[in-house]
């Protein structure tokens, strides 16, 4: 790191240690975040395949800290427990007027546990590191706190009146300030009560800073930005849009039952393979796949596996839509085309869509389901089997 005083680099390099002394933490997730948009507060929004909160909350976990107090507005709980759910040490609490009130709110019901320690992190910068993490807690056993900083890089102007220049600023001297930041419990917990005016800190530090308390800068990290504005969701470097194609064939046997888009067709023959052998979700599934370049379905689904022999082709298709969640797409549309002479597909129709807009989550309306034949050429002119093709659109969450 650049431009930081000799005093201060010992604090911003100090080593990852895998075993930190014990900490709690907040995470504040009170707010409104009305200036993303929508009806949902920005961090309970999905981003990538998961609520912007759990990120951090999922990064504190890691790193060792328990108990966790998640900080939320008045009937946000339901929201916040949803998006949390599987993480252990969460507790939660309602916040306050202000951030600063909220922030007290979080170090009270923290009391019980008495935490040496404890770090308060703003519930929308989700790409918190445990180096980070590391080197604030590791900072606390010279300090009273410690807040994560970084370089000012671009020359600064004072605005005067009429957004006329009134002056530069020595940016030398000043830092970005980032969170989580880092306090040993009962000092900050204390700064908290002995507050005298109104709860409109800025931020915790200058809080503690108000008691005459040290506290300390170590590196922070660019990637540990505060998502404000709807453009923040925006997944740098990715296409707005991704397209994907998928093709299977099935031999028709004796014995056999039919299955197409998940609904079970009456016919005298079924379709064989090591799965129910669904040739329509087959071919939806490997489309998905293919859009976010991973691979296909003998990939995650290989029919050497056993535990597949007979299984219902709908967990493919939704394995398939739930690692393109967690790339941060979601499907838009579904174009399908069912290749055969018998069975008629038209009087399915309509039970196929449904089917399949049941297994994926999307609208009936995107899902277009065709069929044609091949005027009795080929295998599946002679009966011999049914072919799919399907084309899929994902958007960028």
């Amino acid at each position: 790191m650049h431009n930081l005083r000799p005093d201060l680099k010992r604090a911003c390099t100090m080593a990852y240690t895998p075993s930190l002394p014990s900490f709690a933490a907040i995470v504040v997730a009170a707010g409104k975040g009305l200036r993303v948009g929508g009806q949902i507060p920005k961090q309970f929004r999905n981003w990538q395949g998961k609520s912007l909160i759990r990120y951090s909350v999922e990064a504190l976990s890691e790193a060792g800290a328990s108990p966790i107090a998640i900080v939320v507005a008045d009937g946000a709980q339901d929201l916040a427990s949803e998006a949390l759910v599987g993480i252990n040490g969460v507790i939660f609490t309602h916040g306050g007027d202000t951030r600063q009130q909220s922030v007290l709110n979080g170090l009270v019901a923290l009391e019980q546990s008495k935490p040496a320690n404890v770090l308060i992190h703003d519930a929308a910068r989700p790409h918190l590191s445990q180096d980070v993490i590391a080197r604030l807690v590791s900072a606390l056993e010279e300090h009273s706190g410690a807040i994560p900083v970084l370089p000012v890089v671009d020359s600064l102007a004072v605005a005067g009146d009429g957004d006329v220049m009134a002056g530069a600023a020595e940016r030398e001297a000043l830092r970005r300030v980032q969170t989580p930041q880092a306090f040993r419990y009962m000092h900050i917990l204390a700064a908290h009560h002995a507050w005298s005016g109104e709860k409109i800190a800025g931020d915790d530090a200058q809080v503690l800073q108000a008691r005459g308390e040290s506290i300390a800068l170590v590196e922070g990290d660019e990637r540990l930005k505060k998502f404000t504005f709807a453009e923040d969701f925006v997944q740098t470097g990715s296409a707005p849009f991704r397209i994907g194609q998928g093709i299977d064939v099935h031999r028709l046997v004796d014995g056999e039952e039919l299955w197409l888009c998940g609904v079970q067709i009456p016919h005298d023959k079924g379709l064989s393979g090591h799965s129910d052998a669904d040739v329509a979700l087959h071919a939806i599934t490997d489309a998905v796949l293919g859009a976010i370049g991973d691979g296909d379905i003998g990939t995650h689904f290989p029919p050497s596996d056993s535990k597949w022999a007979g299984a219902r082709s709908a967990q493919f298709l939704e394995h398939a839509v739930k690692l393109a969640h967690d790339a941060g797409y979601a499907l838009g549309n579904i174009d399908l085309t069912l290749i055969c002479e018998a069975p008629k597909i038209g009087p399915h129709r309509s039970a196929m869509r449904e089917a399949v807009a049941a297994i994926i989550g999307l609208d009936e309306g995107a899902i277009s389901i065709k069929a044609t034949t091949t005027e009795r050429l080929g295998f599946t002119g002679r009966g011999e089997g049914i072919a799919a093709q399907a084309i899929v659109s994902l958007q960028r969450l």
